[in-house]
């Protein structure tokens, strides 16, 4: 794997690489005139910090988390059924075309962005235990967002790409042999890291914008696991943690729930500049018809109910005498605004009750499930679901995961796959789609350069 077999030296290089560049994003950090090296880093609180907080600038700038175009939340958008791209430059190996290929760059850019930010994530765990200097409460906070990253990072790339290696450490002479993990021992190594997780990290935020993620950050990511493997009574527990932290107060109105300040959230990513805004806005937002690469499809725009106020906030139209056509509007700045208004919501505690509701029907908790159903309905301006049995309330449940989450981090194509109704739908409007396109392949440069990673995924 490239990632994992380069220079032995990659952690004092990521050290010095996030002294130079990574401190502006999170935290302004006061270094010292000499150079550090990375055993240096983990004796003083404030690199310790930066360290773990350039961490999430990569996510947030590169990779399957960036909220900018070529992340999951648009890139999962065309490959499933939310968004249509309009680009005249279709070029074969991208998911809008549905013809990826073992070389092709985004493949790439997925997998290695995201073991590169894994690797880190094992520094920070690595170089906290050896550190003479901070205290435990310090260590534990470091290495229990390390914990939460490496697991959620994980969980993303086990549902893309299927068995992957799951990588703990930064030792080069393990990392170029590693080989791929079952998928049911990758969820077990993923729960094992949140549970840790959240021994660790602290119930309150250790700031009021809530970038640094907490205890049920890590409870809400256990809750999605849970239910991708559907188990259920693990799924509800997890998401009840985080429902019942007084933290967070439902927001009553749409307009809110995706400003910085919003008490819905559980996790979000500061802009890299004071006054910038989430980048999903400028990967979304268009203001003249027809767009020039990507708008929301029929088959979304067709799935609301007649009155879902998400229709009408969450969607705005764009026409002109040729034709309309509709972005997704959840976040409505796509340019500085001087004091940033809206992040970029990794987390947020909609999605917690519709897995309660989902799971809370699935052991027949029928009453449960239905209350947790109807508090996003009725946010969303609708009655109270008329589902009556246990497999309605799981479809609505479904169905209602669509239209609150769509454009948000590849929720749909991974719903759809753990559902078993991504080929029976997404057959249907995308031309050449095939069943073994549920799996992305493995880079063909990881295969070459490690051959315990073989066999490729079947298809490619």
């Amino acid at each position: 794997m490239k990632i994992l077999i380069t220079s032995i030296a990659f952690f004092t290089l990521f050290m010095f690489a996030f002294l130079i560049t990574g401190c502006e994003n999170f935290v302004d950090v006061e270094l010292p005139d000499s150079q550090l090296t990375g055993t240096k880093v983990f004796e003083d609180p404030a690199t310790a910090n930066a360290a773990m907080t350039d961490i999430y600038s990569k996510m947030r700038d590169t990779g399957i988390l960036t909220g900018l175009s070529g992340g999951i939340s648009s890139n999962l958008g065309m490959y499933a059924d939310e968004l249509v791209y309009y680009g005249s430059d279709v070029v074969p190996g991208l998911p809008y075309a549905n013809s990826l290929e073992p070389t092709s760059a985004i493949v790439s850019t997925y997998w290695n962005e995201s073991y590169h930010q894994i690797y880190c994530c094992n520094a920070v765990i690595e170089g906290t235990e050896k550190s003479s200097s901070l205290t435990d409460a310090e260590k534990k906070k470091l290495q229990g967002e390390a914990l939460f990253v490496r697991g959620l990072i994980h969980l993303y790339l086990l549902n893309m790409y299927g068995d992957i290696p799951y990588i703990t450490g930064t030792d080069y002479e393990i990392n170029r042999q590693v080989g791929r993990l079952p998928s049911e021992k990758v969820y077990e190594n993923i729960a094992n890291d949140l549970n840790k997780a959240v021994g660790l990290l602290p119930l309150e935020y250790i700031s009021a914008e809530r970038v640094r993620p907490n205890r049920s950050a890590a409870y809400a990511v256990l809750a999605r696991t849970f239910l991708y493997q559907g188990k259920w009574a693990e799924a509800s527990n997890a998401a009840s943690a985080v429902l019942n932290n007084p933290i967070y107060v439902w927001e009553g109105s749409l307009n809110r729930i995706f400003l910085k300040g919003s008490t819905t959230t559980i996790w979000q990513f500061m802009p890299k500049r004071a006054g910038n805004n989430a980048d999903e806005g400028a990967s979304f937002i268009f203001n003249s018809g027809p767009p020039s690469t990507r708008a929301l499809s029929n088959s979304l725009l067709n799935s609301f109910e007649n009155g879902d106020l998400r229709r009408t906030n969450w969607i705005r139209s764009i026409s002109n005498p040729s034709g309309v056509w509709y972005h997704a509007y959840k976040y409505r700045q796509n340019a500085n605004t001087g004091t940033s208004v809206e992040y970029s919501i990794v987390l947020r505690i909609a999605e917690q009750y519709l897995i309660r509701a989902e799971a809370r029907a699935m052991q027949g908790d029928l009453v449960g499930a239905k209350e947790d159903l109807n508090k996003i309905r009725h946010n969303a301006g609708l009655s109270d679901t008329p589902a009556i049995t246990a497999d309605e309330i799981v479809t609505a449940a479904q169905k209602e995961r669509r239209s609150e989450l769509f454009c948000e981090y590849g929720h749909r194509f991974f719903d759809l796959k753990r559902t078993g109704q991504l080929d029976a739908v997404l057959e249907a409007v995308k031309p050449g789609w095939d069943n073994t396109d549920s799996l992305w392949p493995i880079p063909e440069k990881e295969l070459l350069a490690n051959p315990f990673l073989k066999p490729q995924n079947y298809g490619y």
